[in-house]
């Protein structure tokens, strides 16, 4: 019983992960239009970037490919 509990709280961990991963929702599309550029050409710009700015690129990339399925 106790396993099937525990696999039950992982698959809703999993469900849930980008409501988790997206700490400050907004703040990388404000950083493009502040850049002049659009959210997926700053992205692709970024995404080897270092620090914060780094994680934010590669996040919305991801994001954007589970968008398109």
């Amino acid at each position: 019983m106790a396993g099937k509990m525990a696999a039950h709280l992982n698959d809703r961990k999993a469900k849930n992960w980008i409501s988790s991963a997206i700490k400050h929702p907004g703040s990388f599309t404000k950083s493009a239009k502040k850049a002049g550029e659009s959210v997926s050409e700053y992205e692709q710009d970024k995404k080897g970037a270092a620090g914060v700015l780094g994680k934010r690129a590669r996040l919305a990339l991801t994001l954007s490919k589970l968008r398109k399925k």
